[in-house]
């Protein structure tokens, strides 16, 4: 196996935290809605939180992307 096909595979491997960035970005907003339709008034309470997850749930997916860049166009 040469070196190029060796990076494409490592860096497919890689994104592979895009998908469980994805599963947990709807899981957030899936709990959100949920719990909004169950206690419209709890949502001010409710949102901040949301976004906090969705923004942990979104670095995961990043820090994925960076080192599927940095495999095929450093190393």
């Amino acid at each position: 196996m040469d070196l190029a096909s060796a990076k494409m595979i490592g860096a497919g491997l890689a994104c592979i935290a895009l998908v469980g960035a994805g599963v947990g970005i709807g899981n957030v907003f899936a709990s959100l809605i949920a719990s909004v339709a169950r206690n419209p008034a709890a949502q001010p309470q409710v949102q901040p939180f949301a976004f906090l997850g969705f923004a942990l749930a979104e670095a995961t997916g990043l820090f994925g992307l960076a080192i599927a860049f940095l495999i095929l166009f450093v190393f």
